[in-house]
């Protein structure tokens, strides 16, 4: 997909893709002492205005004492799936009640009591990058040499595209 596209149309596109991938490596990349923890997660959404919405699990300490804002990397990445994704973006713990609500009511195959085990965090997506990987049958170990060596391929190469969905 053309750098050139619209907005409208990388969002499109990355959703999708996202949708496909669902689950990411999450990385809190803050210099806090205090912060939420590298994890695995589900994407529950994506929404229009190009943010991720997940839930991590919630830390011993009481959550008010994190940085509410932070710096935010996914690795989405699927056995099976012909391509991954690496987005990084500006992160939030969603602390608001009414703002906790307002995602019930737009998910509502999640469960309110989520909430006494997890910590909703969204991410506003600044930066994606795309990456396609072959898609013959290869073994485990061929996956994971060309997930890594499209790690460290050159930007604007071969079966890759860079976004930018916040601009």
């Amino acid at each position: 997909m053309p750098l050139h596209q619209h907005a409208p149309q990388q969002l499109q596109f990355l959703q999708e893709k996202i949708r496909l991938i669902n689950s990411a490596i999450f990385f809190n990349q803050s210099d806090a002492v205090l912060k939420l923890p590298t994890s695995l997660v589900n994407t529950i959404k994506v929404d229009d205005y190009g943010y991720v919405w997940f839930f991590v699990k919630k830390p011993a300490q009481d959550i008010r004492q994190f940085d509410q804002d932070f710096p935010v990397r996914l690795d989405f990445f699927r056995k099976g799936v012909d391509c991954f994704l690496q987005v990084a973006g500006k992160g939030w713990i969603v602390t608001d009640p009414e703002e906790m609500y307002a995602f019930l009511e737009m998910n509502d195959d999640v469960n309110p009591s989520v909430f006494q085990q997890m910590v909703l965090v969204k991410v506003k997506m600044q930066k994606a990058e795309f990456f396609e990987t072959a898609t013959a049958r290869q073994s485990w170990w061929q996956h994971a040499v060309s997930y890594v060596s499209a790690l460290f391929r050159p930007a604007g190469s071969m079966g890759s595209n860079t976004f930018f969905p916040a601009s």
